[in-house]
């Protein structure tokens, strides 16, 4: 019985030491500041398309619960850009923008069970008397999925 109890108990702490949290692998540089912001259950982003002299423009599939998707931007030399700034700005949810590793990332929340398009132009700067760059995006937004309850 004793024998049984503490193979149990062995048993028990081994799948425990399984379900430990470990940290993160930190790949180089700082953490990123907003990596507590939750991600859309849905996202997906259509790669950039140039449409214009200094302009690309792209479109994202995300889900309005709650989360945010994000595009990844750089200048033309690969490095972060220096200022930014929306115009016109969503409708229907918010668009985040921030620098982090050299990256420039656009983030866009729908409001919450939002289901449509929206719309929204990301100005770039390069920097101080350089050309500036502009982003627009086209969100298709889903509503979140509710279940109905079997008859």
């Amino acid at each position: 019985m004793r024998l049984r109890l503490s193979a149990m108990m062995m048993t028990t702490g081994v799948l425990l030491a399984g379900c430990m949290n470990k940290p993160a692998v930190n790949l180089g540089g700082p953490p990123n500041p907003y990596n507590y912001m939750k991600v859309s259950g849905l996202c997906h982003v259509d790669p950039l398309t140039t449409t214009g002299k200094d302009t690309q423009a792209t479109t994202m599939q995300v889900r309005s619960d709650d989360g945010y998707c994000a595009v990844e931007v750089r200048k033309p030399d690969g490095r972060a850009y220096a200022s930014f700034g929306v115009s016109p700005a969503p409708e229907h949810g918010k668009a985040f923008i921030y620098n982090y590793n050299d990256h420039t990332y656009v983030t866009y929340t729908p409001n919450t069970a939002y289901a449509g398009n929206d719309t929204f132009r990301v100005e770039l700067i390069r920097g101080e008397k350089e050309p500036r760059d502009t982003l627009n995006i086209t969100a298709h937004v889903e509503a979140p999925g509710v279940g109905t309850a079997a008859k």
